[in-house]
């Protein structure tokens, strides 16, 4: 069997894969993983016992929340971003042929040992899903993380005014996203923010705030976190995310 039959030759789960357990580049952390810290360090003495990754794309985020966290279960749209999930809960490993130049590539072998992570592998199920309309059975959450994920929702105000009742009280909400809106994924008159409103601008995050605000309230002030998602060997999506956290309070 050649080689190349081992690994996964789709160009952007490759990007992706390469994005959640590769090398970093331009300085800057792992994103996923970064995110997973931060929502780690804001549940600050809160409890630790289940975890929503929502939007977990090839799954880091989900994997280092298990280093703390009982029971983690990730969710996404994508079924092929889903069973590369699985194949690395199960198999702690994975191969992909990362793009490099034109048809060139290069093949790629990430475990989870390397990043001290192959122990806290069966704390984590993933799950093909809908965030806009997840099953009855995902709720009682401690943490519900939505990493780049709003701005991909058909209609994310179904999200944000329905997820409170995933959530433990006091549990939270941890958002980000670089609120990049485009129609292609969501419809204009679905957007958060990035408009005018009453002759005013109006951003995504005084649409959080708004959506928000019946069963949340808000933690800290919002802050960036960088992430570079490598193309090939020559180009890079260098991109912040503005992180935002969130409580559920007492109804």
């Amino acid at each position: 069997m050649q080689q190349s039959a081992f690994y996964e030759d789709d160009t952007t789960l490759a990007q992706y894969l390469e994005f959640h357990f590769g090398e970093r580049w331009h300085g800057e952390a792992n994103f996923p993983k970064a995110l997973a810290d931060a929502a780690m360090d804001a549940m600050d003495g809160r409890p630790l016992n289940r975890a929503l990754d929502l939007g977990c794309a090839c799954g880091r985020s989900s994997f280092e929340l298990a280093r703390k966290f009982r029971q983690v279960e990730g969710i996404d749209f994508s079924n092929a971003f889903v069973a590369k999930c699985q194949e690395m809960a199960r198999e702690k490993m994975v191969r992909y042929a990362r793009p490099e130049e034109g048809d060139l590539v290069s093949y790629q072998e990430r475990t989870l040992a390397s990043l001290g992570l192959a122990e806290f592998a069966d704390r984590v199920a993933f799950h093909q899903g809908d965030a806009c309309d997840l099953k009855p059975e995902f709720t009682s959450y401690d943490l519900v993380l939505a990493g780049n994920l709003i701005d991909r929702l058909y209609q994310p105000s179904l999200f944000l005014t329905t997820v409170h009742e995933r959530i433990n009280e006091l549990g939270l909400l941890v958002i980000a996203s670089p609120y990049t809106w485009l129609e292609e994924y969501t419809p204009k008159d679905q957007w958060v923010g990035g408009f005018k409103k009453c002759g005013e601008d109006f951003s995504t995050f005084d649409g959080l705030n708004e959506m928000l605000a019946p069963h949340f309230r808000l933690l800290f002030e919002p802050w960036s976190l960088p992430f570079v998602i490598r193309e090939t060997r020559n180009k890079f999506q260098h991109s912040f995310s503005e992180l935002t956290v969130w409580e559920k309070v007492s109804q």
